[in-house]
């Protein structure tokens, strides 16, 4: 798209409507609003309890925004059910450009120094869009999920928007709902002033967890 840049990018959200690619080499870029949308409710989630154990016992050195480019990269790369990507040269340079302007984040598991699973998404006001995920390891996306949701929950969010939903993700509590339920919390979540980082940029398993649930926990006890 000629003319089409960061800017114009961050308005698409705004008005609920995201990027995606036919393929890899396809430089054309096409702009989403599908009938509906997949969320996953901050407030209403599922942390499977195996995975809270490997949260716990801190399997993986995670971190926030260290390598940017190569979780996007990762989430490039073909996987089982996943042969081919959205993500073609066109959106990894708009997606660097917002992590360049603050409004794109990575999630990274690394496992002795490598990096083995993480995710990237765009932050604009209470609202976070999940873009894509990539594991190599049992459980590194999933380990990465839990510390987004702890992210989210301590910065203040409303809305995180996951586009589609997939079994992975439904594991979670992620359902889709219509576009004009999306778009009604789009607007509620746009006002607010979600913190990225608002915990510190690493925090152990056991902090991730607390802060995942707790607005959960909250909901529940009021």
């Amino acid at each position: 798209m000629r003319g089409f840049g960061a800017t114009e990018l961050l308005e698409c959200y705004a008005r609920g409507v995201f990027p995606m690619a036919e393929g890899r080499d396809d430089p054309r870029i096409y702009l989403l609003d599908p009938d509906e949308r997949g969320i996953l409710p901050l407030d209403d989630f599922h942390i499977p309890r195996r995975l809270q154990r490997t949260v716990r016992q801190e399997v993986f050195q995670v971190s926030i925004n260290l390598d940017f480019h190569a979780v996007v990269a990762g989430c490039c790369q073909s996987a089982p059910g996943r042969e081919e990507t959205w993500i073609n040269d066109g959106i990894f340079s708009l997606y660097a450009e917002l992590h360049r302007q603050g409004h794109a984040h990575s999630v990274e598991c690394r496992r002795g120094g490598e990096l083995v699973g993480g995710l990237y998404g765009v932050s604009l006001g209470g609202a976070f869009f999940g873009e894509s995920m990539f594991s190599l390891e049992r459980d590194a996306s999933k380990v990465a999920l839990v510390h987004l949701l702890a992210r989210l929950n301590a910065g203040g969010y409303a809305l995180l928007d996951t586009q589609f939903t997939t079994e992975h993700l439904e594991t979670f509590g992620a359902h889709s709902i219509t576009r004009d339920d999306y778009k009604a919390r789009l607007a509620r979540a746009l006002k607010l002033d979600g913190d990225f980082l608002a915990l510190p940029a690493q925090v152990n398993g056991q902090v991730a967890l607390q802060q995942a649930q707790a607005l959960q926990s909250s909901t529940q006890t009021s």
